[in-house]
Formats: structure tokens, sequence, C-alpha cells
């Protein structure tokens, strides 16, 4: 038993030292005005490099909503002297592998090599070259813009979908994270639209190059004024963030649909990134709906009432105030009972905060499970991407797990104080009675 006890002991400070530690990240502005963060790992033979532009669908103009997830969802389907099959074929054959995506407040770029100069010169000229030099066929334009047409027509009959929009749009009534495309937006826009959306986006002085890998400082200095040299200037111009949103008075929606699940959806715009309460909100959110079986939502919600097999809470930050929400579905007939046993809980939690078992149980899983977050060489870049578009501290990750362990309940409570405000909390419901 006392040599349980003592391997034990040794798992768990083991894992706090792991935890405490983060990769050393290197950062400077290339010569182009790219900011560029690197974090050099010799223990794979495995290079990942993002770039990520001030290009998300928060820059979309007011009557061309979805310009900015079609325009990155072109970038490689055809670039000078390589079509789209041209493109995939010689990255399978480097074992290369390129994707990316757009959420609301960046577009992103990413690939993932051998790091060995046979794989990685001839993959990374690919990456640069879609970077810097996208066509954007007359055909392949049309195709896609009918695909992402035809996605989004199938969307306005799914009842998560549903939700999700409605959400937004109750959320950030009068701001850019709550325009979201629609089959009208995009089948307006034209092939003119992707190539001036890049050129006045996807500029050098707009992008953030994180480089995570098998490459020593100086070659890493060198590919990141390789990949940017060519980028559109943009004249100079630069995006500009969106506001603040203004926070939205309660309301309820409910919207009528033949699903046999009701979805429910609650929240309001609540956090930002770097914003200093963020570490009370995620150790409180842990106790009330984001750590699975021991939150309390899903022991009031699921184990003692079964209104539903799954509820979660979270903070979602952003350029600006994210949303902090919560979701969860159950049957049409329970919608009310699970509505405001949803309300009554988190009205509970904003009173009283956290127990003292719940703030240990959560400090104890955040931390625990850290070094999870960091066991790759993507997961890496992920967080690195993060920090450096964000602008958060180097040692941000270096120091997330001390952060997180002087956490007390007051500053919980303070935090979602500020934060979570009923008067504020807009609630969709669809499908329910």
């Amino acid at each position: 038993m006392k040599s349980t006890q003592l391997l034990c002991a040794l798992c768990l400070s083991l894992a706090g030292q792991i935890a405490y530690a983060g990769p050393k990240i290197d950062h400077w502005v290339a010569p182009t005005g790219a900011r560029v963060f690197f974090v050099e790992n010799h223990s794979l033979p495995i290079l990942d490099v993002q770039v990520d532009f001030v290009a998300g669908t928060a820059y979309d103009p007011p009557d061309k909503n979805g310009l900015a997830a079609l325009t990155q969802g072109l970038l490689d389907m055809g670039v000078q002297g390589m079509d789209e099959t041209q493109i995939s074929n010689r990255l399978a054959d480097l074992g290369a592998q390129l994707a990316g995506g757009a959420d609301h407040d960046r577009a992103s770029v990413n690939l993932r090599t051998l790091s060995t100069a046979d794989k990685r010169i001839p993959a990374l000229d690919i990456f640069r070259t879609v970077l810097t030099s996208p066509q954007f066929p007359p055909e392949v334009f049309d195709r896609e813009r009918a695909r992402t047409v035809a996605a989004l027509k199938d969307a306005l009959t799914r009842p998560e979908a549903i939700a999700g929009k409605a959400f937004w749009a109750a959320m950030y009534p009068t701001h850019p994270y709550g325009r979201p495309a629609t089959p009208e937006t995009v089948s307006a826009l034209e092939r003119s639209d992707l190539a001036d959306f890049y050129r006045s986006h996807y500029t050098a002085k707009q992008a953030t190059v994180t480089i995570v890998g098998d490459l020593a400082r100086s070659q890493a200095e060198e590919l990141a004024q390789q990949l940017t040299a060519e980028l559109p200037t943009g004249a100079g111009a630069t995006a500009t963030a969106p506001a603040p949103p203004r926070l939205p008075e309660a309301s309820e929606q409910r919207i009528a649909h033949p699903a046999a699940q009701a979805h429910l959806l609650m929240g309001l715009p609540a956090l930002k990134r770097g914003d200093p309460d963020y570490f009370p909100l995620i150790v409180g959110n842990y106790s009330l709906g984001g750590g699975g079986f021991v939150s309390r939502l899903m022991k009031e919600v699921r184990e003692k009432r079964g209104f539903a097999y799954s509820v979660y809470s979270g903070f979602q930050p952003l350029l600006q105030n994210g949303p902090f929400l919560i979701g969860l579905q159950t049957k049409k007939l329970q919608a009310n009972d699970a509505l405001k046993v949803t309300r009554d809980v988190l009205a509970g939690f904003l009173a009283e905060g956290p127990s003292a078992a719940e703030l240990q149980a959560a400090k104890q899983n955040l931390v625990g499970s850290f070094p999870l977050r960091l066991d790759s060489n993507r997961k890496i870049l992920e967080n690195v991407a993060v920090i450096g578009f964000y602008g958060l501290p180097l040692n941000y990750l270096e120091h997330y797990a001390e952060n997180i362990e002087k956490v007390k309940a007051s500053d919980v409570r303070a935090a979602f104080a500020r934060h979570v405000t009923l008067e504020n909390m807009v609630t969709v419901v669809v499908a329910g009675e």
C-alpha cells in the first residue's frame, strides 16, 4: 500500500512539473512586417507551419457574408502553375498535409511536412505558392459557391444549425460576429470579390507566422521571409478590428421545428482574448458545466432528472467579447422543465460560486490535463498560433498552471459577476413545445 501511495505521489509531482513547463517561444518581426513565432523542437523530423491573417468572417462586408470563408477555401484550389489536382498530388507524393479554415477573427493556412530537405523544401514551395498566388479559377469558384449555397440551404433544415444561427444573431444583433453567411449573400458573390478580399487582407503586415519543429532559428527566419515576401502589399491598408459588441437585453426566442429533440442555447457576449479574468472564468466554468460528469449542470440536468444526455457550458474568447454559452438537447415535452433547471443552476452558481471541493477538483483537472495540450508538434503549433495572433504573453503557457492554481473561489464569483449577467442572457429554443 505504501509503495502504491508513493508511486501515485511521484506521478502527481512529475505531472505538476510537466504542467509548469512550456515551450520556449522565439519572436521577431520579419523584414516584410509579418510577426513570427518559433518553437525549435528536434525530437521528431517534423515541421509544422501556420500563417494566420486578419481575415476572419467578422471582416466580411455587410452585404457579402460568406466572403472570408469562401476566399480561404479556394486558396489551394488553383495557383500559378498548378491546378487543385496537381497541388493535392504533389503534396501527397511528399507526405505533406495542407489545411486551414476561417473563424470569426482569422483565416488560417497550415502545412505539416517532414523536415528532411528533400521533403521540406518542395512542400514549403507549394505552401508559399498557395499563399502568394491563388488564382480562384472561374470554374472552381462557380462549383464551390454552388456547394456552399447548397450546404447553407441544408443547414436551414437542421435544428442545431437553426439554433446556432439564431443564437449568434440574438447575442450580436448589430455586430459582425452575428452576421452569418446565407444562401442569398453567397449566391451574390463574384469571383472578383474573392480577389479583392485576398489582396486587401492577405498581406504580410496582417500575417502571423507560427513555426514549430525540426528547424534552426536561422532557417526559420529565412522561411518566414520566403513565405511572406510575395504577399499582396494591400496598399498600406490594415483591417479595422470589429468594435466591442453591445450587451443584448435578456430575451427568449422559440422556433418551431418537427424534430423530436428540442435544442436549447443560452448565453451572451462575455470574454475577449487576454482578459485577466480568463483563468477564474475557466476554473469556475469547469465546476458549472465544463467538467463533464462532475459539473453542476450535468448532475442536476442529467443525473438527477434525466432531462438530457449531455449539457455543457463554456467560454469562447475572441478578439472582442466572445460568447459564454450553455447548450443541451432534450425531449420536446421536457424543454421547459430542462430550461428552468438550467437557469436555476446558473443563478445558484452566480450567487454562490464553486464549493471548496469543486474548486479543488477543477484546478486538479485543468493542471493535470495541461501537458496533453502540448504533447505534439501540432498542439504546440495551435497554442502558439493563438498566442501570436492575439498578442498574448510569450510565457503564457509557462505560467498557465500557476495562474490556474492561484484562483480562489472569491475570484471566480467576482469574475462571473463581471462577465455573466442574467439581465443580458439570450435564450434560443428550437423544437421546444
